[in-house]
């Protein structure tokens, strides 16, 4: 069993990016990368691809619900790396059911986490 974002990618077609401007900034160890971004507002920046009417992030490699994959995932901002899967922490993701919802997949449940290991699960990062 493979985690359910590998087969998935709705998020990241759905929501807006947006984050401080200093996580796409390396000269302030921003790691995620500034071409890969726009100017939202003054302190803001934005996946490119998802400030539209129909966001699809720049950065995802997916065909939504059949593969997916982030192609910097370890650079990733902030507010991905805050969404969890529905249910691979013990309790559902608002985000992520709303977003599978809308690309007409089912919600995630307990079972979708049978046989996915500790160490293929993405660790929430501590704020």
């Amino acid at each position: 069993m493979h985690h359910p974002c590998l087969t998935c990618g709705a998020c990241c077609a759905f929501f807006r990016v947006s984050f401080h401007w200093s996580e796409a900034d390396p000269s302030l160890g921003g790691q995620v990368p500034p071409e890969l971004t726009e100017t939202l507002r003054t302190h803001e920046r934005v996946m490119r691809g998802t400030s539209q009417s129909n966001p699809r992030c720049v950065a995802l490699d997916a065909d939504i619900g059949r593969y997916s994959r982030c192609t910097i995932h370890d650079r990733r901002p902030s507010v991905c790396a805050l969404v969890p899967a529905s249910w691979e922490f013990g309790q559902a993701s608002a985000q992520c059911d709303k977003a599978r919802l809308a690309h007409g997949l089912p919600v995630l449940t307990p079972d979708d986490w049978i046989g996915v290991g500790e160490d293929e699960k993405n660790p929430l990062p501590e704020v």
